[in-house]
């Protein structure tokens, strides 16, 4: 049972292991000790992250001439995914951060990427993601939020929903309607913490992510700089989508060190805990329990770091696989945390036990970045686009995982009939 989940460094090049050691010794230092914490008296560990940041955490993948580590994708998820192993939560918030940071320095001017950057890149300042509102989370194209200009500025009026950092960030990237309905109308816009009309709504008690705080970010008449608009008006839809590319390998990859530290928690729980004169780990069902969570943690790494590649390499299938890792990680991650608190019995249910919260802060992964439901969907839209065996591997999440590949390989002589069928039938 010791050797049952193979090394997370498996196929990782001598550089991307040295990166993967920063980070798990830095979770096992500075956050794994405190995250119980942080999560009963909803702290925000601003000191923590900062420490984060001076190992290059902070910009992981921005470019180094303001600050960034100019990291690849596939480098950015490994140590999120090292990261979450001590904190779920706060990491998730860390790939947040990032996300923003890279939206500056990808799509704003060089005067926004020096003025902006660094003080993200060091957290010195801290960025919050504002796309969601009351009325439109999946559907973010139908955004009310507006931004009317008025000579060099653009007054703001609206409100944005679940922000994670509201009201603690300094930096808002925000999604607004500068023009008429549907994407094309809408631009991003950097709001900084203070602005006159910018106020936040209250803090949201949540199931999990309680190390980071969750509010409304409300906009009354809030006088913003034209200087302040991310690219050109009507492009802000696009870095929306762009950004949240990233942003699901990113919480994907959350969801994989929420999984990874619940399987070694649960292994050396099975060591010391007997029952009927013997250790559970001597039992062979809860032998094949285990192997079969680390099987699924291994093929939801693999999905992952594929879609990091892709998404790098602007392969033309990166965005249907970066929606298929996020579904499918997130989903099995979370099936992985579940099965570890019930293989801990009623320790698994007490706050004294880590593997409830990793549980707790994977959940909502199912959630944002694009409902899973919603997910599912638009990659079978676009499975066209790839071939069967990744289409039908992860739309069929089975337990089984010799299944989803029977029928993949079973459906192959099908697969131009069926894309048919979907650009024709109405949904």
């Amino acid at each position: 049972m010791c050797a049952i989940l193979p090394t997370a460094s498996m196929g990782l090049n001598e550089e991307q292991k040295e990166f993967q050691k920063v980070a798990f010794d830095f979770a096992a230092r500075e956050m794994a000790p405190n995250m119980a914490e942080w999560d009963q008296k909803e702290v925000f560990p601003v000191d923590v992250m900062r420490k984060a940041a001076q190992l290059g955490f902070g910009g992981v993948y921005v470019r180094t001439d303001v600050g960034g580590s100019g990291l690849s994708r596939l480098d950015t998820s490994v140590i999120f995914e090292a990261l979450a192993t001590g904190c779920t939560s706060t990491t998730a918030y860390i790939s947040i951060h990032n996300m923003c940071a890279w939206m500056i320095d990808s799509f704003g001017s060089d005067e926004q990427r020096h003025k902006f950057c660094p003080p993200l890149c060091t957290m010195e300042k801290f960025a919050s993601y504002c796309l969601t509102e009351p009325g439109s989370g999946s559907d973010a194209a139908s955004l009310l939020t507006s931004a009317k200009r008025q000579g060099d500025h653009y007054i703001l009026n609206g409100s944005k929903a679940f922000i994670s950092g509201g009201g603690e960030s300094d930096i808002y990237i925000v999604m607004c309607r500068t023009g008429g309905p549907g994407p094309k109308g809408i631009s991003c816009i950097v709001v900084e913490k203070g602005t006159p009309g910018l106020s936040f709504g209250k803090k949201e008690k949540k199931v999990g992510w309680n190390s980071q705080p969750t509010r409304a970010v409300i906009f009354e008449d809030c006088a913003v700089p034209v200087a302040h608009r991310i690219g050109s008006e009507g492009q802000g839809f696009l870095i929306a989508m762009k950004g949240l590319n990233g942003g699901r390998i990113n919480i994907a990859s959350c969801s994989l060190g929420a999984a990874h530290a619940s399987i070694i928690l649960t292994r050396d729980h099975l060591k010391v805990r007997k029952q009927f004169g013997a250790p559970l780990a001597n039992n062979q069902y809860l032998q094949f329990q285990l192997a079969n969570m680390a099987t699924r943690l291994v093929a939801s790494r693999l999905i992952v770091r594929s879609a990091a590649v892709a998404l790098q390499e602007e392969q033309e299938d990166a965005v249907a696989l970066c929606s298929m890792a996020k579904f499918f990680a997130t989903e099995e991650c979370f099936a992985i945390c579940n099965q570890a608190l019930q293989m801990h019995g009623g320790y698994g249910y007490l706050k004294d036990y880590a593997v409830q919260q990793y549980m707790r802060d994977s959940r909502v992964h199912q959630i944002l970045e694009g409902k899973n439901c919603r997910k599912l969907f638009s990659s079978f839209q676009n499975s066209y686009k790839i071939s069967a065996f990744q289409t039908f591997y992860v739309l069929t999440t089975s337990q089984d995982l010799i299944r989803p590949c029977l029928l993949a390989f079973s459906f192959l002589p099908f697969l131009n009939p069926i894309c048919a069928l979907e650009r024709t039938v109405a949904w």
